[in-house]
């Protein structure tokens, strides 16, 4: 991202929320949230906050809803997209969003194709709350680098819409 502001003046600013029950629980390490924070940071867009919850869908929709309302461009949700019993961050995102960006999901998962079989198992969703750009991705760390990578040509470019740029 070449400018790391909005077309409203804004400074962009990323979250980064990662969900797992055992990561909450200190028995796994995270090394996808760190690999959201070093890409969105290559292209330009600033992370101000990282929090690591258990997949409980109403924690996770509570985290959401703070970041939004702290007026956070871009939140990047990393875990709990699969067909897991635990898996609840798509429903939990629905419960926040307004509408839907459903051309970014559909991006990530069609590059992903083209690399395994497996992506065709993510349910993960994007969408707009307010000023907020919301991306579940999965949670290995080669999911997060590669779904990231299919969105860096068109990433600066929503947030600038979504921040009120609407000048072509």
């Amino acid at each position: 991202m070449t400018s790391s502001t909005t077309g409203s003046g804004d400074e962009i600013s990323a979250a980064v929320l990662t969900l797992s029950d055992q990561g909450a629980a200190g028995l796994r390490e995270d090394t996808a949230g760190p690999a959201v924070r070093e890409q969105l940071e290559a292209l330009g867009v600033p992370v101000s906050e990282h929090a690591l919850r258990s997949d409980d869908p109403d924690g996770i929709v509570e985290q959401l809803q703070q970041w939004i309302d702290a007026g956070i461009a871009l939140i990047v949700t990393t875990g709990g997209t699969g067909f897991g019993p635990r898996d609840h961050t798509p429903e939990a995102t629905r419960r926040v969003i307004d509408r839907d960006a459903p051309g970014l999901a559909e991006l990530m998962r069609a590059e992903g194709l083209r690399k395994t079989p497996m992506a065709a198992l993510s349910r993960g969703i994007c969408g707009i709350a307010d000023r907020t750009l919301i991306v579940n991705l999965p949670g290995s760390e080669r999911a997060v680098r590669e779904n990231l990578d299919a969105l860096a040509p068109v990433l600066p470019h929503a947030l600038q819409l979504i921040g009120g740029d609407t000048e072509h």
